[in-house]
């Protein structure tokens, strides 16, 4: 079996959640098993180890963008920096606000949190829409920094995140692509 359907295989879907239609794909089997857990970490491990990829900070988006990315940048030897729901970081920061289905939200990031010319991996769960990523992408932007790339454990194409990113110019490495919602 190779690496994607082998984690794809322990990705749960919750069918009807948070809303009716919605089928959630739940990554907490990932974490949960250690084996499963270390390919997780050691895929994304393996290609940004290299010279071409290796970035000096890794940035990871509220809330499971945390989990995975925190351990990415250690294993790499790197920064981790997160990039928080508004209202949650301390000091002084700047601020994106996206669009959602229904509303907005807002994204803040320390302004000392990366500094001008700091090659930046942006990391989450997944790609829905693109909002969070697109978002993140551009607070770090404002500060100086260069995204290199956005990655995520699943991709859902058909809700066209995959797509806007692309089209903005940032590249994307998902491990898993789930079709539909």
């Amino acid at each position: 079996m190779d690496t994607s359907a082998y984690l794809k295989a322990h990705i749960r879907t919750v069918p009807d959640w948070p809303a009716p239609g919605v089928q959630f794909r739940d990554i907490t089997p990932l974490l949960q098993d250690p084996k499963v857990f270390r390919v997780l970490i050691d895929t994304f491990v393996h290609r940004y180890m290299d010279r071409d990829m290796r970035p000096d900070v890794v940035a990871g988006l509220d809330a499971r963008g945390f989990i995975i990315g925190s351990v990415v940048a250690y294993e790499l030897g790197v920064g981790f920096v997160p990039i928080r729901k508004k209202g949650k970081l301390p000091f002084t920061t700047v601020e994106e606000t996206y669009e959602l289905e229904y509303g907005s939200a807002t994204v803040e990031l320390h302004t000392d949190a990366v500094r001008p010319g700091d090659r930046v991996l942006l990391i989450d769960d997944l790609i829905a829409t693109g909002g969070t990523m697109m978002a993140g992408k551009k607070l770090l932007e404002k500060l100086g920094a260069t995204v290199r790339e956005g990655a995520a454990i699943v991709a859902l194409p058909e809700l066209g995140g995959v797509q806007r990113l692309q089209q903005a110019g940032l590249p994307l490495f998902t491990l898993v692509s789930f079709e539909g919602h």
